[in-house]
């Protein structure tokens, strides 16, 4: 391709309050119509905003998580534009000055490691939402979403493909969801992105003109809305047309962008200072105390695991691709040191059966002591590793004592000496000609005997051992 595609993203995400951000109404999602609704989120005359401090933490903590320049003032401003889920008629951002500016997050690509800057991060509320009656010329309107306390995320142009742009969204809703100020939910429209695309010829040193991409709701739709937005402006280009700056929606069903609205430019929403609110002014001291609440965010967790503990980088990207499982996965290792064993559990049975039953990890019926205390058990060959998964699928469901379940249901594994080499000679002398196949050079008949011995033993024979006692009675 002759052409250099840029893609700026703009990340709406809105933050784990209780309350909206100038109002007490609640955010709960899922309510009915209209049920979660203040005279201000309303547009009552009279009322006057009262902003929710929590979410001024949260925006705090995402930029300290992001590098960025925590900005000690910054400034309430109005963007105006009318739709009819929007009562003031007019939105409460911040765009002169934003509370976070100048980040960088750095995301996995194909070539390594990239760093994308960020420009800014600010506060604003959200509207409400539009629902069309199929049925009728009717559009009724819900403002539950109205006041919702959302951050802006805005990217710098730093990403030139679409796999690079669903990297980044990737990596940043993982962040925003490990330090807990968003539950990153694509769905339920907690993460929100608009991608903004231009192409340019190669060696250019100015940008094409930007087209946006509005509100996709997932990680692959993002990737193809991109990769079809940059296929359709080469051909535009390619065909002798011009390219016009517009705002462009997504359509799933077909698989390619469709005309919106032409662009809006800043002085299209008439921005002004919001008369009802004073500057924000933060101590450096609050900003200090908040990054101390800051975890091990993502990035620095996945190294560690592989430095520190020696576990694959699949593993590290499995265990630390939620907090939740990874905190889970740290407080067992606290119990059995053995990084990679318990790995594996984790990434099999573990997450196999939670995914299969619906249960959270803090809502597991056993205890890590217990999970440490059945690996122990196989490593010191009291049970094999078939009978260990019946007992953890047991302990799984009921949260009985792994021993219990051992002696209740006959698991205890073998490991008598002399047992073992009586179910062995009864075995060579059932099977002689196996016998004799295997001292004449034939060693592939060796799996053979140890599964009749094995089966003579009714499965609890010590694998090891009986491998072990198995080859040295064949070879003497």
């Amino acid at each position: 391709m002759n052409y250099q595609p840029t893609i700026g993203l703009e990340v709406h995400a809105q933050l784990l309050s209780k309350s909206k951000l100038f109002c007490a109404a609640s955010t709960r999602f899922g309510e009915e119509p209209n049920a979660n609704v203040h005279p201000l989120c309303m547009a009552m005359p009279g009322t006057l905003p009262k902003l929710n401090a929590a979410v001024v933490d949260m925006a705090i903590r995402t930029g300290l998580a992001l590098q960025c320049t925590i900005n000690l003032e910054s400034r309430w401003d109005r963007k105006h534009y009318f739709y009819p889920d929007l009562p003031s008629g007019f939105q409460v951002t911040q765009n002169e000055l934003p509370i976070c500016e100048h980040g960088t997050l750095s995301v996995s690509t194909t070539e390594g490691e990239r760093p994308i800057r960020i420009r800014r991060i600010h506060m604003e509320e959200d509207a409400g939402k539009l629902m069309h009656d199929p049925q009728s010329a009717e559009s009724l309107v819900d403002l539950n979403r109205a006041g919702i306390p959302l951050l802006e995320i805005v990217s710098a142009p730093d990403i030139h493909t679409a796999e690079e742009a669903a990297a980044y969204l990737r990596s940043l809703r993982d962040i925003l969801v490990y330090i807990g100020v968003s539950d990153g939910n694509l769905e339920e429209g907690s993460f929100r992105s608009d991608a903004n695309v231009s192409i340019a010829p190669k060696g250019s040193t100015t940008l094409g003109t930007r087209v946006e991409i509005k509100n996709i709701n997932s990680f692959r739709f993002v990737q193809k809305a991109i990769e079809y937005e940059i296929a359709r402006q080469v051909s535009v280009l390619e065909n002798g047309g011009k390219l016009v700056q517009e705002t462009r929606l997504w359509d799933a069903e077909k698989g390619e962008t469709r005309s919106m609205r032409s662009k809006e430019n800043a002085q299209d929403y008439r921005y002004f200072p919001e008369p009802n609110l004073p500057p924000l002014r933060i101590e450096a001291s609050q900003v200090e105390a908040l990054k101390k609440t800051l975890p091990e965010l993502p990035k620095e967790k996945y190294r560690r695991y592989i430095e520190s503990l020696g576990l694959p980088a699949y593993d590290a990207a499995v265990l630390t691709a939620e907090r939740e499982l990874a905190e889970y996965f740290e407080g067992c290792l606290t119990h059995y040191a053995d990084a990679k064993k318990l790995s594996n559990w984790v990434m099999g049975e573990l997450l196999r059966m939670s995914k299969e039953e619906e249960i959270a990890f803090s809502a597991l019926r056993f205890s890590k002591e217990q999970f440490a205390r059945l690996l122990q058990a196989v490593d010191a060959g009291k049970i094999s590793l078939n009978a260990a998964k019946e007992v953890f699928a047991h302990m799984f469901r009921t949260g009985e004592e792994p021993e219990r379940i051992i002696e209740a249901k006959g698991l205890a594994q073998v490991s008598d000496v002399g047992a073992i080499e009586a179910a062995i000679a009864a075995v060579l002398e059932a099977h002689a000609s196996e016998t004799e196949k295997y001292r004449a050079g034939k060693k592939q008949v060796f799996g053979f005997l140890v599964g009749q011995v094995m089966k003579a033993m009714k499965g609890k024979g010590n694998p090891a051992l009986v491998n072990q006692l198995l080859r040295n009675r064949l070879d003497n």
